[in-house]
């Protein structure tokens, strides 16, 4: 068994579907990058806040330091 995603940014927090869809892109390639990192259980990458400005390199790195979170002890 591996590691699965899901991934839901919602249209009330982000109106345009070109700026979804490239949220989760972000978080498909972070997770698919460090699949082999992750232990094998269900994910859900949620968006909750409203992003001030769509930085592509500061959410890629928000995503993997959550992913990585996981393999923190006690977890």
């Amino acid at each position: 068994m591996t590691a699965r995603l899901g991934v839901v940014v919602p249209k009330r927090l982000v109106k345009a579907a070109v700026r979804r869809n490239l949220i989760k892109r972000i978080g498909r390639e972070q997770f698919r990058q460090l699949l082999p990192k992750l232990p094998a259980r269900d994910l859900i990458l949620r968006l909750a806040v409203k992003p001030a400005k769509l930085d592509r390199k500061a959410l890629a790195e928000e995503i993997c330091n959550l992913l990585l979170k996981l393999n923190a002890p006690g977890r």
